[in-house]
């Protein structure tokens, strides 16, 4: 199965189970990002997991680790070239502005997401000396 097979079954899981899905996501926090190609034009999906702000109920982070893959994914530059997107979570979607995060709020909250999840962890080490994986704040727009 392609990866966009693959996300073309995420996605309807989700939109079918107001944003749960099973499989290697099962029980975690699951959001799909729209955007729009920088070189295609076209509006893409991406499903990613995400980390809950938990000061702010308008924020959530994402993070492109591309599992660990020694680039970054293309959604990543899509979004950060606009600055504005558009986000699914649960049954809700709403506009959000992109802004990336750097330095030590950038490593707390990688850190927040690897602890609950050490599959991040993992795709930290893969990646380690090769690039750092960024981590995007999403917020209600």
């Amino acid at each position: 199965m392609s990866a966009g097979e693959w996300n073309t079954q995420i996605i309807a899981e989700f939109r079918a189970n107001d944003g749960k899905v099973g499989g290697p996501f099962a029980g975690a926090p699951v959001a799909i990002l729209h955007h729009r190609g920088r070189k295609t034009g076209r509006d893409l999906l991406a499903p990613v997991m995400y980390l809950a702000d938990d000061g702010d109920a308008g924020t959530i982070y994402v993070f492109a680790s591309k599992a660990g893959a020694p680039t970054n994914p293309d959604w990543y530059y899509n979004l950060t070239a606009a600055g504005t997107s558009t986000v699914e979570v649960g049954p809700e979607t709403y506009p959000v502005r992109v802004d990336e995060l750097t330095g030590p709020e950038r490593d707390r909250v990688f850190a927040e997401q690897a602890r609950r999840y050490a599959g991040f962890a993992e795709y930290a080490e893969k990646t380690k000396g090769i690039r750092t994986i960024p981590v995007l704040a999403l917020r209600r727009a």
